[in-house]
């Protein structure tokens, strides 16, 4: 997740719009990351998932480091970390 970080905490808005290697902007790539992170904190809390609030491009690293940190203190087992990890390096890819 530090990498992720590092590597996008710092984007202005131009580059969260500008296109992801995958599909749509980087932004909604990104964005997707931290509903998937938050799903798997709901699961690991036994509860069901919200929709996370779609805020502006720039507070999108913000997003991330919440949404890992709930992850981590939800006590989540090694399998979700794995699903976690997963969609941290896929996200880093398809940018």
């Amino acid at each position: 997740m530090r990498g992720l970080l590092a590597q996008v905490g710092h984007w202005e808005t131009a580059r969260w719009g500008g296109a992801a290697a995958s599909a749509g902007t980087r932004g909604e790539l990104v964005f997707g990351l931290v509903q998937s992170l938050a799903d798997l904190g709901a699961a690991a809390e036994n509860r069901p998932g919200r929709p996370v609030p779609r805020l502006a491009d720039t507070i999108l690293a913000d997003q991330l480091r919440v949404m890992a940190d709930d992850l981590l203190a939800a006590g989540p087992r090694q399998e979700t970390l794995a699903a976690a990890a997963e969609a941290i390096s896929a996200t880093r890819a398809g940018l």
